[in-house]
């Protein structure tokens, strides 16, 4: 099993990114994005279920990020739009093994992570 995420770079205030997360190895149902700078705990982005007729954002990023998946391409991604300094962060895909999780935006319920790509944002 493995997640290959892409898509980060240096980026200006305001600007968008799309990240991508390429899943090998077997069929996951819910898939995450989350978020991590150095010396702060990971953080939830964003979440969404196998059908993607669930979506969940932390309220950070509520109305500027949207999650979305291609199921036949088992690919996630982020489309990260009005973009601030503070999104600045490796940001991580994640997957769960569960059919249903109970919390789609904390970290304990997915079990496989992507090695993060860097997204910087300048002002």
């Amino acid at each position: 099993v493995q997640l290959q995420a892409s898509g980060g770079g240096l980026v200006q205030a305001g600007d968008y990114l799309t990240l991508s997360c390429g899943a090998s190895g077997r069929t996951f149902y819910n898939m995450g994005w989350f978020r991590q700078t150095p010396g702060k705990e990971r953080e939830s982005v964003a979440a969404i279920s196998w059908s993607g007729s669930r979506t969940y954002y932390a309220d950070s990023v509520k109305g500027r990020f949207t999650i979305s998946r291609d199921n036949a391409k088992k690919t996630l991604y982020l489309q990260m739009n009005s973009l601030k300094p503070e999104d600045t962060a490796v940001y991580y895909c994640s997957a769960a093994l569960g059919y249903t999780i109970a919390r789609p935006l904390s970290d304990g319920e997915y079990n496989y992570w992507g090695q993060g790509t860097q997204v910087t944002v300048s002002s």
